[in-house]
């Protein structure tokens, strides 16, 4: 079982990333990544509640809905906007801001690096979010988000 203390942080201005190594390959991980139905699991700080609407896997330009929790129900309507199978999945929702994973494989190919970034400088207003804390108050869930998914890939196989 992964544990926060497997995972690296780096954080500045706009954006903060996680990283851990999945005990499996990139395709693995892309594969269980691009199922929405998959990201209530890998939520780092269990907002995200089920799938709303959308396809079953994303893929470049699939528009997705998820249902949400934060104190009250809501929905988010994201967009797929970077997409390269084994390697990078990305989306934005309304706001702008980019939810980023990437991988990378091990030297030896037979695990992933597995990063996942929070990213402001792509959102329409980010001064508004550096009031609220961001991008320093995801850290936790950057953290958990990379630790679930390494644990749930592990127990995939």
């Amino acid at each position: 079982m992964s544990t926060a203390d497997d995972v690296t942080v780096a954080v500045d201005r706009d954006s903060i990333s996680a990283t851990g190594v999945a005990p499996v390959p990139p395709a693995v991980v892309f594969d269980y990544l691009r199922h929405p139905a998959n990201h209530q699991a890998i939520s780092g700080d269990g907002t995200v509640k089920g799938t709303l609407e959308g396809p079953e896997e994303l893929e470049l330009g699939s528009k997705f809905g998820m249902k949400m929790r934060v104190g009250v129900p809501y929905r988010v309507h994201s967009k797929v906007t970077q997409y390269e199978a084994d390697h990078v999945i990305a989306w934005q929702h309304f706001g702008g801001h980019e939810w980023r994973w990437t991988l990378e494989p091990t030297d030896d190919g037979r695990a992933t690096r597995v990063t996942e970034t929070f990213d402001m400088s792509t959102a329409k207003f980010p001064p508004a979010l550096r009031l609220f804390g961001y991008p320093e108050r995801h850290r936790d869930n950057v953290v958990g988000s990379v630790t679930n998914l390494i644990d749930l890939v592990a127990a995939s196989t």
